[in-house]
């Protein structure tokens, strides 16, 4: 990863725009708390009947601005409906976001606190991911400004099916796979997908997936689309890879 900044932009006015989007698409729209004035928002659709709960997450890290306008492109777009249970944090980093740097506006990684909760926006995301129930899959979006084309981190305890190759598949058309031997100093499993240790017990510091493997699912995946890419670019890998998991783990929903 580097420290490239990214071109900043407004997180409260993005704020509005998720709520109002939210609202519309017939969500329900919690803050769970507030940085700098900025809300920290949830938006969550509670389904009726056996729907698969599915949670997502974006602006981790304030210089990856294509996860968070993906997840505003698909709540636009009716993709959060009936046919699952949604839980999204679209903007978990305001203030990081705000300067366009990784770090928030205290120069803390919030991807590496969900062990040692440093920071007040990882403390007010625990607290709210406690009241909870456990999800069937955990989709974390991201960048990274080192990457040469698509490529996810999968954390599957039980080895559940893997939703890995269908989400590669529905992005290959839109953006390479990165098909590097090594990514991120992690060997490989197969082109684009990493299995990294997931024992929460081994990791020195727990980033946002670790957590969610280590207290609410057996399923999650971590989606990094390359930064030199385009922004529209970026936004249509993540899109697509997000409706092909979803899909994936509930044929009958689609």
């Amino acid at each position: 990863m580097s420290s490239v900044k990214a071109a900043p932009f407004d997180p409260s006015a993005f704020a509005s725009r998720i709520e109002g989007a939210g609202r519309s698409a017939g969500l329900r729209v919690e803050p769970y708390g507030e940085i700098r004035g900025c809300p920290l928002l949830a938006l969550t659709r509670r389904a009726a009947g056996l729907r698969p709960r599915i949670y997502l997450s974006a602006g981790i890290h304030g210089d990856e601005p294509a996860p968070p306008q993906a997840l505003l492109s698909l709540i636009e777009a009716g993709v959060f409906d009936d046919r699952a249970t949604w839980f999204i944090c679209p903007q978990l980093n305001p203030t990081g976001l705000a300067l366009g740097t990784r770090e928030n506006a205290s120069g803390l990684d919030l991807n590496r606190d969900y062990l040692d909760l440093s920071a007040s926006e990882t403390r007010a995301h625990l607290a709210w991911l406690q009241r909870q129930p456990p999800f069937d899959l955990t989709l974390c979006l991201h960048e990274d400004w080192e990457a040469t084309g698509f490529y996810l981190y999968e954390l599957n305890s039980e080895n559940r099916r893997s939703l890995a190759e269908p989400m590669l598949e529905a992005v290959r058309p839109l953006c390479p796979i990165d098909e590097a031997l090594t990514i991120d100093g992690r060997a490989t499993a197969a082109p684009g997908i990493i299995r990294p240790i997931d024992d929460p017990l081994l990791r020195e510091t727990w980033p946002e997936a670790i957590y969610l493997r280590a207290h609410h699912t057996t399923l999650s995946y971590t989606l990094e689309t390359p930064s030199a890419f385009p922004l529209t670019q970026r936004i249509a890998a993540l899109r697509a890879a997000v409706e092909a998991a979803w899909v994936s783990l509930s044929p009958r929903g689609a």
